[in-house]
């Protein structure tokens, strides 16, 4: 797929309620999808998960989320770059409300499954916080929804955050096939805020294969970018304007895991994931 269909720009991908509407259907593969629903004050959203699990994750401002007859209270953050948010799991087959009396902006990561887990909350302060690679390759990773910290059918979602001037997502890396003990498949999907009305970074995906994945993007808030196949990587955040990203993957492995293979040209890169 060339870079025009793979970098969708803020606004040019919604779908009624939602500013952003990644699903399988639009992305053209199995798993994974992102939607992103903002609330002005005292609005509320309805939506029913089908055969998917999500995961309510306020990107600015707190909700109540209320599962069937559930209802848990997110207290959110003041944005991305304030610190970690509470979050809410929504098992497949469900009715699924939220509302925000201050309004705000929220994520919903989602994947098709087969299992129906229980709906749950997961604490802010129980989100592993990892302080990944060093110099201009540093980065902070929230792993509240990792293949090892909290329990999901096949959704995987973390966050990262990249200081101004830094690289992040490097080495390249890929996971677009099965290789027992070192790669999983799992379709993934970035979406970017950036710190300040004025700052961007630049996001690459590029080929693994003849005719796969090729893109270079310069990127915004509100941005997204496919992550069908291929390398991918550097996320390069703007001097002096941070940039976040929210990672959201699911693949077809009878197990759900996070394996990656670095590109062999960057392996031994330091400063990046080791």
């Amino acid at each position: 797929m060339t870079g025009t269909g793979l970098h969708l720009p803020r606004g040019t991908a919604g779908n009624g309620g939602y500013t952003l509407d990644i699903g399988p259907g639009r992305a053209g593969w199995e798993y994974s999808a992102l939607r992103v629903v903002e609330l002005t004050p005292g609005g509320s959203h309805t939506f029913t998960t089908g055969g998917s699990e999500w995961i309510v994750l306020p990107l600015r401002g707190g909700c109540t989320v209320r599962i069937e007859e559930d209802e848990y209270q997110l207290l959110g953050r003041e944005s991305v770059f304030t610190g970690v948010s509470d979050f809410v799991y929504a098992p497949r087959d469900a009715r699924v409300q939220i509302a925000s009396g201050a309004g705000g902006r929220f994520a919903l990561a989602g994947a098709r499954c087969e299992r129906r887990l229980p709906a749950r909350y997961g604490p802010a302060p129980e989100v592993p916080v990892e302080h990944r690679g060093s110099g201009t390759c540093a980065r902070q990773v929230r792993n509240f929804a990792a293949a090892d910290t909290f329990d999901c059918d096949r959704l995987i979602a973390v966050e990262v955050v990249t200081p101004g001037g830094n690289w992040s997502s490097y080495p390249s890396h890929k996971h677009d096939e099965y290789v027992p003990g070192e790669e999983s498949r799992l379709e993934e999907i970035y979406y970017f805020e950036i710190d300040g009305p004025h700052g961007f970074g630049y996001q690459r995906v590029f080929p693994s294969r003849e005719g796969g994945s090729d893109v270079l993007a310069e990127v915004r808030s509100g941005d997204a970018v496919l992550v069908p196949d291929g390398w991918h990587g550097p996320s390069i955040a703007q001097p002096g304007h941070d940039m976040y990203y929210l990672n959201v993957m699911a693949g077809p492995g009878e197990t759900r895991e996070w394996r990656i293979r670095f590109h062999p040209d960057q392996a031994e890169t330091t400063g990046g994931y080791r």
